[in-house]
């Protein structure tokens, strides 16, 4: 009998390792020009603790990433419809995520795998 194959969490390196990408990825964006051009991105990214956002961060992709956290916080339409994000901040925010992710050398195959799990988020998040 074969072992499953090891989740993405798993392949991450479980929460430890996940909450050291947020941290770097969160204090990436939270001063990025490109995001803070739009108002209503800036005033939030300075009305949110940075580490309460960091928390509920790790805890979305620890569990859409097959961890056994659970996600605790409003839906992306929800936290993020009042914010009017242009496709234009979309690419700047995964561009961020991306140089968060040459940073700590993320292999190929999980950085697509997690790329894939944001991107399915875009619908709810990118409403202009």
């Amino acid at each position: 009998m074969t072992e499953p194959a090891a989740s993405l969490y798993q392949r991450l390196g479980g929460v430890y390792a996940i909450a050291t990408v947020v941290d770097d990825f969160i204090d990436r964006i939270m001063v990025d020009p490109r995001l803070n051009a739009n108002p209503l991105v800036d005033e939030a990214h300075h009305r949110v603790s940075p580490a309460g956002f960091k928390y509920l961060v790790t805890e979305m992709a620890c569990a859409a990433c097959g961890g056994p956290q659970q996600y605790s916080g409003k839906s992306m339409h929800d936290s993020h419809a009042h914010l009017k994000i242009t496709g234009e901040e979309w690419v700047a925010f995964m561009e961020d995520l991306d140089h968060t992710f040459d940073k700590f050398n993320v292999p190929a195959p999980e950085r697509q795998e997690f790329i894939a799990i944001i991107e399915s988020t875009k619908p709810d998040i990118v409403l202009v």
